[in-house]
């Protein structure tokens, strides 16, 4: 379950402006909701090319347990990250993105505002990055257990003295952590937003000091690669990394409780009600 968007999708929040854009690969039905949605879909192939059969594979599909789709829709996970493990290749490549984005230097200070499944993918790649100094930032201090063993230090978001920052990313979907990022940022330093906010307005201080320290605040989407490799790179490319990066066994820390696809409904109504885990919660089609 992508918490952040498809609670967005359940509570009808998609802007109508943006509902042709958020459609996921293989949508069923239109917005606001009920629809089919989801895009973080790993299985096995029953039936297609023969180097294909029998391999596991992740597929922008929505929550079904079967499903025939081009084969070009498909990417092999490698054989060293576990099918359930696999499915936060979506969070992780959203990191991969948001630091190409971010573009940290070497002995850069990352400061991650959020301790999300988005955020702490996006700290824990980045603290692959040598001489990278990562600190996640959030308003629950039972974060910083999961924060230090994914190799980041860890600061409450009420904490004072803040962390010093030379990058600041915002993945919390959170309008007070926005304001909490842009006091962290350096003067002439600028934000970037992993957030999506959908309908709801977010409010932030314009006054103040934000334009004495001149700073800036920049989005960052997955729905296209990376201005700085759009060039260079496709979104298929962008995924193998993020396929590779999932080699880490680090990354179970990101995965939180697994239901049957029977509970879908439940689990469906409560990230709506904003009471579902922070972490990714899987759903288990194989189960009767």
């Amino acid at each position: 379950m992508s918490r952040g968007t498809e609670g967005l999708v359940a509570r009808g929040e998609v802007p109508a402006a943006e509902r042709e854009r958020m459609r996921a690969p293989f949508q069923g039905g239109d917005f606001p909701f009920p629809v089919k949605y989801g895009y973080l879909n790993v299985g096995t192939v029953d039936d297609g090319p023969a180097q294909l059969l029998g391999r596991t594979v992740f597929a922008l599909v929505p929550h079904q347990s079967r499903y025939v789709v081009p084969v070009e829709a498909l990417v092999p996970v490698p054989e060293d990250v576990p099918p359930r493990r696999a499915v936060l290749a979506g969070a992780v490549e959203t990191a991969v993105n948001v630091l190409w984005d971010a573009a940290p230097l070497i002995g850069d200070r990352v400061v991650v505002v959020g301790a999300g499944m988005i955020g702490c993918a996006i700290a824990r790649v980045a603290c692959g990055i040598p001489g990278i100094e990562v600190t996640l930032v959030d308003i629950d201090p039972a974060k910083a257990r999961i924060a230090r063993a994914l190799g980041a230090e860890f600061a409450l978001a009420t904490s004072d003295p803040r962390p010093e920052a030379d990058v600041v990313i915002e993945a919390s979907g959170s309008g007070a952590a926005l304001e909490l990022a842009l006091r962290l940022a350096p003067t002439d330093g600028e934000v970037i937003v992993a957030s999506w906010y959908g309908s709801e307005p977010v409010p932030i201080t314009l006054g103040a000091d934000f334009h004495s320290r001149r700073l800036t605040i920049r989005s960052s989407q997955v729905g296209a690669v990376s201005s700085r490799r759009r060039s260079t790179r496709t979104t298929r490319d962008r995924m193998e990394v993020a396929l590779r990066l999932l080699e880490d066994p680090a990354f179970d820390l990101l995965l939180g409780g697994t239901s049957s696809w029977r509970q879908l409904p439940e689990i469906t109504a409560a990230l709506a009600a904003g009471t579902a885990g922070e972490l990714c919660h899987t759903i288990d089609w194989s189960t009767a």
